[in-house]
């Protein structure tokens, strides 16, 4: 039995590396997808490669998906509703592209996927004793650096099966965070809650914009929610103002349906043993990324 890590890549180069370096010890194949196009339906040059990591290069396995799924006229002038619609639908392309890069893996294999900033942790989790169908981590959510804690969201970004019971990637994406008992006669034909879950807790760690300030705005225009947030109409100084301050305005317990950039919220600085052993053995290179109240 292997374990695949499976994510995808916009332009986040120190969250590749490391994800490669935290995960590397318990992985034996990274499969990572890139798209020409972002999520917001721009077109953009590829810019993962995997000798940028040469390391890892014989683990990687980079796919790329050539086709934006989204008709090009049915992005003009589209409501913020129908634009985020096309991103949704361009999102999922590119998890479930990961599935062509697998069709010769074993059946019994772990594939786990998450988003590249979210990191699961491995160390005190052994696949091979495993007998639950579905593996889902439950992770600490940082702003900014990787100290800046977010307090009100648990964060459950990980999560894995074995390839004999990996529908899709979306479909995996989607599975309810939670297990249900038995009695739960709505699991039966569900394909969002399951009973047969393991839920890890201390599971890793979500390193959300851990970027320069440019790079954030440039993400946040080009994201899920590219339409909302370009409604604020905040700038790179915007940007740049809630880092110094240490908030985010983003409002993870939103609907759906609701505003997300309406509220602010302030982080809170911990300290460095909540992190991988990765980021603490080279606390000095990773200098810039720590709080300095650290």
């Amino acid at each position: 039995m292997k374990i695949i890590d499976t994510t995808t890549f916009f332009e986040e180069h120190l969250m590749m590396d490391l994800r490669f370096n935290i995960l590397d010890p318990f992985v034996d194949k990274f499969v990572v997808c890139e798209a020409r196009f972002s999520h917001s339906g721009k077109e953009k040059e590829i810019k993962f490669n995997k000798k940028d990591y040469p390391k890892f290069e014989e683990k990687i396995l980079h796919i790329i998906i050539d086709d934006d799924p989204v008709e090009k006229n049915l992005s003009k002038q589209a409501s913020p509703s129908v634009l985020r619609l096309n991103s949704i639908q361009r999102i999922e392309a590119q998890r479930n592209h990961i599935a062509k890069a697998l069709a010769n893996e074993d059946r019994e294999n772990y594939i786990i996927y998450s988003d590249n900033d979210e990191i699961p942790n491995l160390r005190n989790f052994d696949f091979n004793t495993n007998k639950s169908k579905i593996v889902i981590f439950k992770q600490k959510l940082f702003y900014y650096k990787f100290n800046l804690f977010c307090d009100r969201y648990d964060w459950y970004g990980t999560k894995g099966c074995k390839k004999k019971d990996l529908i899709d990637f979306e479909w995996l994406r989607n599975i309810k965070t939670k297990k249900y008992n038995f009695y739960r006669l709505d699991t039966i034909f569900s394909k969002t809650k399951y009973i047969d879950v393991k839920i890890i807790n201390d599971g890793g760690w979500h390193f959300s914009q851990l970027k320069k300030i440019d790079d954030i705005y440039s993400k946040l225009t080009n994201s899920e929610d590219h339409q909302e947030f370009k409604d604020t109409g905040k700038k790179i100084s915007d940007i740049e103002d809630l880092v110094n301050r240490k908030v985010i305005l983003y409002d993870h317990k939103a609907k759906s349906s609701d505003f997300k950039f309406g509220k602010e919220f302030k982080l809170e600085t911990i300290g460095l043993e909540e992190m991988p052993d990765y980021i603490k053995i080279n606390k000095d290179q990773f200098r810039e990324w720590i709080d300095t109240k650290y």
